[in-house]
């Protein structure tokens, strides 16, 4: 197995290109973006401050608001005959954020994701069935572009019409398949309904991500396609997949591209750095990118760091699956969980399949926190199709108790027939929280 030298190198190594990397992105964003200026000169740091990768913590953090308050284009590094692409968060909760990309940074990105795709089975000549979605959202065309750097026959499938991607999974035959986690069980799924056997593909690697998945959901991916799984990380605000990518040889902690990004752990409360091993927060700096670099940017997700080493050569820094975010965490009954906590314990009940929702609500001052599950055809017909007989309550049962052992958390539980949770097309819904109201303006 060929590294990429990078992946391969000595810590002194890393931290040189390191270094040089991060001191010619303060020095370019001192320069070319206001925001920045005014953020180190208030900060009373200058880029020639800047003497070694210590030094970072002399440097402000970016935070998300920020990027929303200079939207579209006042965190931009380059000019905009140098940008030949934008991407867009999904705006949900206010302004979009928007990134930029150089003719130089779309290359570097593929390269990168190509070196993803390889670290998960990836290799050239191969079939890659891309079932990320296309748009303003990084995951379709960066995926594609990757698959294609690499030189895969790459298929821009995108994310929807689950019969037709059946189709061509079956005459293309793919070795490796990309896209969320869900969205692969939902192909699973209705290939079953089809009478088809999901085990039987061609399939060999999923890279797959885009959303929190636990171990089990790993686990049980890999049991229903007779492939293996890897989890891929990326943020489009610092630059999209290919942050982080999963080995298929350890499948143990993703490798991130620490030559091109610089990754701090910190504890979100005291913004100080965790020992080694334990979850914090991720803070990114990008060294390297030229339309949109960022520094100190604090993502919001849930994760630990490691350099342990790798049995798969590589002598980059790895990371744990993202636990989940900070405002991903929920606070019930006053405990506080994440999603991927319960998915954890769930999909060790065997009578249910992987698709869940929780519902949040609130009646007068008392919050009601309703955790909805889909049972699988097998205990469905057990219990002969009807759902209120014993069985079902009794599964109810094991399941409120499960959550309260092991998560410490008392919910209410609706177990519902056979595709009773509703399906995604791309990221899982996994939260219905019916305290917030969105306003149409």
């Amino acid at each position: 197995m060929l590294l990429h030298k990078n992946e391969s190198a000595s810590k002194e190594e890393m931290r040189t290109i390191q270094l040089e990397g991060l001191q010619k992105t303060v020095a370019k964003v001192y320069e070319k973006v206001p925001y920045y200026r005014e953020a180190f000169d208030e900060a009373r740091v200058q880029p020639g401050d800047i003497q070694s990768l210590e030094d970072i913590t002399k440097l402000p953090f970016t935070h998300k608001k920020e990027l929303r308050e200079h939207y579209p284009f006042g965190m931009f590094a380059a000019d905009q005959k140098d940008v030949v692409r934008l991407h867009a968060s999904s705006g949900t909760s206010g302004k979009p954020t928007v990134v930029g990309y150089t003719k130089n940074d779309i290359k570097m990105w593929s390269e990168l994701v190509a070196r993803a795709i390889k670290i998960a089975g990836g290799n050239p000549g191969e079939v890659l069935h891309n079932a990320y979605g296309y748009g303003l959202f990084t995951g379709g065309l960066g995926l594609h572009y990757g698959g294609e750097e690499l030189g895969m026959v790459t298929v821009p499938v995108s994310g929807g019409n689950t019969d037709r991607q059946i189709m061509l999974i079956e005459d293309f035959k793919p070795s490796v398949i990309c896209g969320t986690p869900s969205y692969l069980l939902n192909i699973a799924e209705r290939m079953r309904e089809l009478g088809k056997n999901p085990r039987e593909t061609s399939i060999q690697y999923g890279v797959l991500g885009a959303e929190p998945w636990s171990e089990e959901m790993r686990r049980t991916i890999e049991e229903i396609f007779d492939m293996k799984a890897c989890d891929i990380y990326g943020l489009s605000e610092v630059m999209g997949p290919g942050v982080s990518m999963e080995c298929h040889e350890a499948q143990d902690g993703l490798h991130i591209a620490e030559d091109h990004f610089f990754v701090e752990v910190l504890d979100p409360e005291t913004q100080q750095p965790v020992p080694e091993g334990e979850d914090g927060e991720l803070v990114f700096t990008s060294l390297t990118k030229e339309a949109f670099p960022i520094i100190r940017y604090r993502s919001g997700d849930i994760a630990s760091v490691t350099t342990e080493p790798c049995l798969c050569g590589r002598t980059t820094k790895r990371m744990s699956r993202v636990k989940g975010r900070i405002d991903d965490m929920l606070i019930i009954r006053g405990v506080n969980v994440f999603p991927s906590e319960m998915e954890h314990y769930l999909l060790t009940v065997e009578e249910i399949v992987p698709h869940y929702q929780l519902h949040i609500d609130r009646k007068g001052s008392m919050q009601t926190v309703e955790l909805q599950v889909e049972v699988g055809d097998a205990f469905y017909e057990h219990v002969h199709g009807d759902m209120k007989a014993p069985a079902v309550a009794e599964l109810s049962r094991k399941i409120r108790q499960l959550m309260k052992s092991r998560c410490l958390i008392s919910v209410d539980v609706t177990v519902k027939e056979p595709k009773g949770v509703p399906r995604s097309q791309g990221k899982a819904v996994r939260i219905v929280d019916k305290t917030k109201t969105v306003m149409n303006v």
